[in-house]
């Protein structure tokens, strides 16, 4: 902490010496999406004390994309040689001219230099000021908003930054960004809490009664472990354990329970009977086991149990995060596995630590506490429309410096098909507009740093030896092409193949996709999603989505890196240049059957290639194999 003051201390005196030049302020970010069922109620009070996040521009981010495919494509001489983490610190970390240049204008604005602090990683600089000092300096006014539940948040439409600072800064939190799921408990009060039982989120639950008879023939009406191993060619038992890891995200109030995984375990994987996940409890996360149902264990148990079924006897690690109070959001778990990344948690978006809530976590946030895994899978997710494009391009980078780190993230692709969550789609100026409409992606699934999983099923009436069609039951695999981010270079051919294939002429409305031409496709790869088999809160029950197709591509990866790690190679890191890549195609399983209809249309069509229902298809762990075993 004295070495960062000491710090703060020379650049703010650096900073006043250099006259700081007085221009117009302009608009820096307005809210992505104005917000449905809450109402703008009262003015924040003026007193209020806000945690103030300014986020420092980072430099070299022009390459970013190439950096990371120098150690992820396979035709790249460094294949595999992933950075350390300082050297992406001291690549990306803001320059001293931007933190002189911010520095400055916060103390010209009249904040003395010991209400400042600048960030340990040089990210963010952390201000604790009055809603009135933050009007006066953003040019803006901060609202109350009020759900009909009860729940309340706060933030401000638009802000602005003078002209000569906007480039200096990515964002600046709590502004815009505004959390559009209400609590389910209005008198809690409401951050990140990506664990919120909600109606769209997380797998979805069969009414069907189970009864359960084992067998490959019926992997049509319920998936198995040994369903899996068959459709997906698995017959490997990791052999590396102790140098290999893998992780699955889980958010509070989010549990598993201990009977459920071996109520699971005792009918299809006995010898993990008593074995748990080794928690890592992030921000004073708990394996609560006090709210018990669906909606409160379905995720977890689903997760687990076929994350830990898939991998055994390797390890799985649960990253459990936020407290019972507060919740978390997807910077949180972020900020545990990479120290550079912490700093600029948003009390809209985040869970913000120490938390002062009744019965909320004291301790400091945690911050780099956990290496990260080799394969991390998150069966979480947001409307993209609802990120402002600050907001999701800060929160992609940190995934592409996990990838050069030698980390595969793994997220699903959502379960609306063209929809977003409640089948909500977007009118022409991207505001929610009921059930017809633009067509609404999800991310973090849309941001081309990550592998994004579609979901598939093995068709009614058909067996494992069968070719496996886009799910269309209960739920419609999430896909299509994002609203903020461009098309990477490694997924060029694939896409604009398809698009002159299948959307020359185009099927649907001028605007109702973003038919660019240049925009990031979704998902990557697929996999089953429908009839999973799992124990749930001491009885057998059948759930659907891609939540469960994430954690069997996570599993997946990580026998790959075992087997690599076996003969001394390292792990495979950012996948998605490999899976793109022709020589790895006879490696997956094309899905040319089904779609993923929603917004009043047929949605998108499984074809032949890449497409934006189940992306390149299923994987085949044998020959996925031998392939991997050939890179360096």
């Amino acid at each position: 902490m004295r070495s960062t003051l000491t710090l703060l201390v020379s650049l703010v005196a650096a900073a006043l010496a250099i006259p700081s030049p007085r221009s117009h302020h302009v608009v820096h970010e307005k809210r992505a999406l104005e917000p449905v069922e809450w109402v703008n109620t009262h003015r924040l009070d003026a007193n209020k004390v806000l945690p103030m996040r300014f986020g420092l521009a980072q430099q070299n981010m022009h390459k970013l994309e190439e950096m990371l495919l120098s150690v992820s494509h396979p035709s790249s001489p460094t294949y595999g040689q992933h950075f350390t983490p300082s050297e992406i610190v001291e690549t990306f970390a803001a320059s001293k001219d931007t933190v002189l240049a911010v520095t400055g204008w916060l103390v010209d604005a009249g904040f003395t230099p010991d209400r400042l602090r600048v960030s340990g990683n040089k990210g963010w600089i952390h201000l604790n000021a009055t809603t009135a000092e933050i009007e006066n300096l953003l040019n803006t006014e901060y609202h109350v908003y009020t759900h009909t539940s009860g729940d309340q948040q706060y933030g401000c439409h638009n802000y602005s930054v003078p002209a000569h600072i906007q480039g200096h800064i990515d964002l600046i939190k709590p502004t815009v960004h505004f959390n559009h799921r209400p609590a389910p408990n209005a008198l809690q009060r409401r951050f990140g809490g990506l664990g919120q039982p909600s109606v769209g989120n997380g797998p979805k639950e069969s009414s069907k009664a189970v009864t359960i008879t084992p067998s490959l023939a019926t992997c049509d009406k319920m998936i198995t472990l040994d369903c899996l191993r068959a459709l997906y060619n698995i017959n490997y038992k990791p052999v590396a354990t102790d140098k290999n890891s893998f992780g699955i995200v889980e958010f509070t109030p989010q549990a598993f329970l201990a009977g459920d995984l071996d109520l699971f375990f005792r009918n299809f994987s006995p010898s993990l009977v008593g074995v748990r996940p080794k928690s890592v409890l992030i921000d004073g996360a708990v394996v609560q086991t006090t709210e018990q149902s669906f909606n409160f264990n379905g995720e977890s148990s689903l997760d687990l149990q076929y994350g830990m079924g898939l991998t055994n006897p390797q390890p799985v690690t649960l990253l459990q995060t936020g407290d019972l109070a507060e919740g978390a959001g997807f910077d949180n778990w972020l900020d545990a596995v990479d120290a550079s990344f912490c700093g600029g948690d948003d009390p809209n978006q985040d869970g913000i630590y120490p938390d002062p809530l009744p019965g909320g976590f004291k301790g400091p946030a945690s911050c780099g506490i956990i290496k990260p895994p080799n394969v991390v899978s998150i069966s979480y997710g947001q409307d993209e429309s609802t990120a402002t494009t600050a907001y999701a391009n800060r929160q992609c980078q940190e995934y592409a410096k996990l990838g050069m780190l030698g980390t595969s993230v793994i997220y699903s692709s959502g379960d609306n098909g063209v929809a977003g969550f409640n089948n909500v789609c977007l009118d022409a100026n991207h505001d929610e507009a009921g059930t017809t409409g633009v067509f609404n992606p999800e991310f973090p699934a849309s941001c081309p740093f990550v592998t994004a999983v579609g979901a598939t099923q093995v068709n009614p009436g058909s067996t494992v030896n069968d070719p496996e069609g886009a799910c269309e039951q209960v739920i419609f695999s999430g896909g299509g092409f994002s609203n903020i981010f461009t098309m990477p270079s490694y997924q060029k051919i694939a896409v604009e193949s398809y698009t002159k294939a299948h959307l020359t002429p185009s099927p649907f409305q001028p605007g109702q996709f973003n038919d660019s031409g240049n925009a990031r496709g979704f998902p990557d790869i697929a996999a089953n999603g429908a009839n999973y088999v799992i124990g749930i809160d001491g009885v057998f029950g059948l759930v659907f989505g891609t939540s469960a197709a994430a954690p069997v591509v996570g599993s997946i990866v990580t026998l790959l890196n075992d087997a690599r790690i076996a003969r001394g190679k390292g792990p495979i890191g950012f996948l998605n240049p490999i899976i793109y890549d022709p020589i790895f195609a006879p490696a997956f399983n094309d899905i040319t059957v089904g779609g993923n209809r929603g917004c009043g249309t047929a949605g998108f069509t499984s074809v032949k290639g890449w497409d934006p229902v189940t992306g390149v298809g299923t994987p085949n762990f044998e020959r996925l194999l031998s392939l991997f075993l050939s890179l360096p």
